[in-house]
């Protein structure tokens, strides 16, 4: 076998890995922030601040300081992360972690009408169907969870905005591979995301002060796991794995944050819920993963003879 195939197929494999372990940090990462008695936009602040000043200084100690070119390319990712994380984390604390985590999960569907308008990948009449049947199930989990206490229909409509929001961030992740390196990428998504979550809190006058003592241990989880364990491995993977193939990956997430919510902040799951989560799943694994099988060709007909 070639050694660059051999090579490839290696690299392939450490960023599935990467992958994997990234969405199993932002799975947990809902019942983090529950548990952090901050404002919404304050959390975002504190821990992109504490994870930027800590990248800077790692990346500066290794002789590659983050340059202004590294910010300015890295401002369309940061923004569209900036607004995730100021909807996503205010979704968090008004409705539970199981509507705002599975809602997230229609993230691919937003990158397979990207890719089929800007990169000319053709949407086939089986994936609308299975993203019908994925906006059903949502619409089925939202519905059984809007008796429960934790749930707020506000939350549940900053967590749409913040899968659209989502979706861009990791496009312009992906399309970052070659103009700036992953971890420039990441220091300069994270001082973006710090200075729209500060600006967002001023604005709806939340309060952004430092952080209580019994809040520091859960923000320093949440800065180093979603953070390195997220942002920075996730960052690395995707120069590596074909990005329908992150983003199905991604579907871990509501299952990740379901179960720990579960276990931890005691938000109860109904049977239609589950089976709804999976279905879910499935609908939006069967879109993705079709991205990548080719449509048939119907081989030429041999002319005919007289």
């Amino acid at each position: 076998m070639n050694l660059g195939v051999v090579e490839s197929r290696r690299d392939v494999n450490l960023g599935l890995i990467g992958v994997v372990v990234a969405v199993l940090a932002w799975g947990a990462s809902g019942a983090i922030i529950k548990a952090i008695d901050m404002d919404g936009m304050a959390i975002g602040f504190w821990r992109f601040l504490i994870y930027f000043v800590v990248l800077a200084a790692w990346m500066a100690s290794r002789g590659n300081a983050l340059g202004i070119r590294a910010i300015r390319a890295s401002a369309a990712g940061g923004v569209s992360l900036g607004l995730d994380v100021v909807f996503f984390f205010s979704a968090v604390k008004l409705t539970n972690v199981v509507n705002a985590t599975t809602i997230g999960a229609l993230q691919p569907v937003i990158v397979a009408i990207v890719a089929a308008k800007f990169f000319g990948e053709r949407i086939r009449g089986r994936d609308v169907v299975s993203a019908l049947i994925a906006i059903a199930a949502v619409i089925v989990i939202v519905i059984e969870s809007s008796g429960t206490p934790e749930w707020s229909p506000l939350g549940d409509v900053l967590a749409v905005g913040a899968v659209f929001a989502w979706s861009g961030y990791f496009i312009f992740s992906k399309r970052s591979k070659g103009v700036i390196s992953p971890q420039e990428y990441t220091a300069g998504t994270a001082l973006w995301t710090a200075l729209i979550c500060l600006v967002a809190g001023l604005v709806f006058r939340q309060d952004m002060s430092a952080p209580d003592s019994g809040d520091w241990l859960p923000l320093l989880a949440l800065t180093f796991g979603a953070g390195i364990l997220g942002h920075s491995i996730m960052n690395w993977s995707l120069v590596r794995v074909p990005l329908w193939l992150g983003s199905v990956l991604t579907l871990l997430i509501p299952v990740v944050g379901a179960v720990v919510a579960w276990v931890f902040l005691g938000e109860a799951l109904t049977a239609v819920q589950i089976v709804a989560i999976i279905v879910v799943i499935s609908a939006l694994a069967s879109i993705v993963t079709s991205q990548d099988q080719p449509e048939p060709v119907r081989a030429p007909q041999a002319p005919t003879t007289a």
